[in-house]
C-alpha cells in the first residue's frame, strides 16, 4: 500500500509540473441565425400497386376453350379475352326452351278448359268443385310457364357467361388458367385473369407504425425510392389513413395510401417502397441550430456572463470576455434546426459550444522536466 501511495503523489506531482507553463484558453464555435426550410418525417415500407386491379373470374363451370390474351395484353372495356366450351351450356338452353314450349302449350289447353267450365258453371251445368278443379289447373299452368321462362333466362344467362369479357380497360397482370384446362365455379368463382386499369397511376400501401401513425395526415407529401432504380426519387401525397390496425410479431401498424404517378412507366406491380412521409413542412422560416439552444456557459469561459431569466435563451459573444444571454421564442423543430419566432435576427451570430486549448509559454532554457524521469545525454552538466 505504501508503495502504490508513493506512485501516486509522484503521478500527480509529475502531471503539475507538465502543466506548468501552460495557459488554457477558450474558444467558442458559433452559428448564425439564418432563413431555413424545416421539416420532420417518418419512415416506413409500402408495397406499390395499381390502383384499380379486377380478378376476372367466371359464374359458369367447363373446360376453357380459347384464350385471346396473354401477359401483359392491352385489352380494353368488353374485348371478349377468353370463351369456355358451350356444347352443355348450350344443351341447356335449349331443353329449357323445350321445357317452356310445353308449359305455353300446356297453359293454353288449361285455359281453354277453364273458360268452357266457367261458362257452364254459370249456367248450372257442372258442379262447383269441377268448376274450382278447372280453375286452379289454370292458375299452376300459368305459373308453370313463368318458372320455365325463368329457366330460359339462366339457361341464356350461362351461356352469355362462356364468353369472358375484359371489365376494364387496362392491362393483363396475370394469367391464371390455359386452354384446355377445367374450371369449376361450384364454390367459389375460380381467378382466370388479373387486370390492372391504368399503370400510369400507381399507388403504395405503406405500413407505418403505431408510434408514427398520429402524424400522418391526408394531403402531406411523400416521396420514396424502390430498389429496381435505387437512384430515382419519386414523389406521391398521402391520399388515406386507414383505420384498421394490422398486427404481426407484436408489431401493431397502420395502412396509408400514397399515390404514386407512374408516368414513364418505372413503378411496376409488387415492387418494395421505402417511404418517407414529411408530417411537417415550413419553408424560409428564421431557425437556428437546436444545440445553440442547449449551449450553457461556466465561470470559467469569460471574465463576464450577462444572463437573464428567459427560459429559453441564446447565448452570444458581447465584447472580449463577455458572454450576454438573449431571450428569444421558438417555435416548431425540424432536423437539426428550431424555428424562431422572436429574440433574434438574421445574420446574428450565436454560440453552439467551445473548445478548451494550452499554449507553451516557455524557453528552451526554462522548459520544465520531471524530475522522476532521466533527463537527455549531457543535461545534468555542470555550467561553466
Amino acid at each position: 500500500m505504501k508503495h502504490i501511495k508513493y506512485l501516486t503523489i509522484i503521478t500527480v506531482a509529475a502531471l503539475a509540473l507538465c502543466s506548468c507553463g501552460k495557459k488554457a484558453k477558450v474558444a467558442f464555435t458559433t452559428t448564425t441565425v439564418e432563413y431555413h426550410d424545416l421539416h420532420t418525417d417518418i419512415t416506413a415500407t409500402g408495397t406499390i400497386e395499381p390502383v384499380t386491379q379486377v380478378e376476372v373470374g367466371t359464374q359458369v363451370s367447363g373446360i376453357i376453350d380459347k384464350i385471346y390474351v396473354d401477359y401483359n395484353s392491352v385489352v380494353k372495356k368488353g374485348q371478349v379475352i377468353a370463351e369456355l366450351d358451350k356444347t352443355n351450356l348450350q344443351s341447356e338452353l335449349t331443353s329449357a326452351q323445350s321445357n317452356l314450349a310445353n308449359a305455353q302449350s300446356s297453359l293454353t289447353y288449361q285455359k281453354a278448359n277453364y273458360e268452357r267450365y266457367k261458362t257452364l258453371y254459370e249456367k248450372g251445368l257442372v258442379a262447383a268443385n269441377d268448376y274450382e278443379q278447372a280453375r286452379l289447373n289454370y292458375e299452376q299452368a300459368k305459373q308453370t310457364v313463368v318458372v320455365q321462362q325463368q329457366n330460359v333466362q339462366k339457361a341464356q344467362t350461362n351461356l352469355g357467361y362462356a364468353t369472358i369479357t375484359a371489365p376494364i380497360d387496362g392491362v393483363v397482370l396475370s394469367k391464371e388458367v390455359e386452354e384446355g384446362q377445367t374450371v369449376a365455379s361450384s364454390m367459389t368463382t375460380p381467378t382466370l385473369f388479373i387486370l390492372a386499369q391504368d399503370l400510369t397511376q400507381m399507388r403504395v400501401i405503406a405500413d407505418v407504425d403505431e408510434a408514427d401513425i398520429g402524424d400522418v395526415k391526408e394531403g402531406q407529401r411523400v416521396t420514396f425510392t424502390v430498389d429496381a432504380f435505387p437512384d430515382d426519387t419519386f414523389s406521391g401525397v398521402v391520399q388515406q389513413v386507414r383505420q384498421e390496425a394490422t398486427t404481426t410479431s407484436n408489431v401493431v401498424t397502420y395502412e396509408v395510401v400514397i399515390t404514386a404517378p407512374n408516368d414513364d412507366l418505372k413503378l411496376k406491380p409488387g415492387l418494395t417502397a421505402n417511404v418517407t412521409i414529411y408530417t411537417m413542412e415550413k419553408n424560409h422560416v428564421l431557425s437556428v441550430l437546436s444545440k445553440a439552444l442547449r449551449f450553457t456557459p461556466t465561470d470559467m469561459m469569460a471574465d463576464s456572463i450577462i444572463d437573464c431569466d428567459s427560459p429559453q435563451k441564446l447565448w452570444t459573444l458581447d465584447g472580449p470576455g463577455r458572454i450576454k444571454a438573449i431571450p428569444v421564442t421558438t417555435g416548431v423543430v425540424g432536423g437539426t434546426y428550431t424555428e424562431i419566432l422572436s429574440g433574434a435576427e438574421q445574420g446574428q451570430k450565436v454560440i453552439t459550444g467551445f473548445t478548451t486549448s494550452a499554449d507553451e509559454q516557455v524557453s528552451d532554457d526554462e522548459e520544465t522536466s520531471n524530475p522522476f524521469m532521466p533527463g537527455p545525454p549531457g543535461r545534468n552538466k555542470n555550467k561553466k
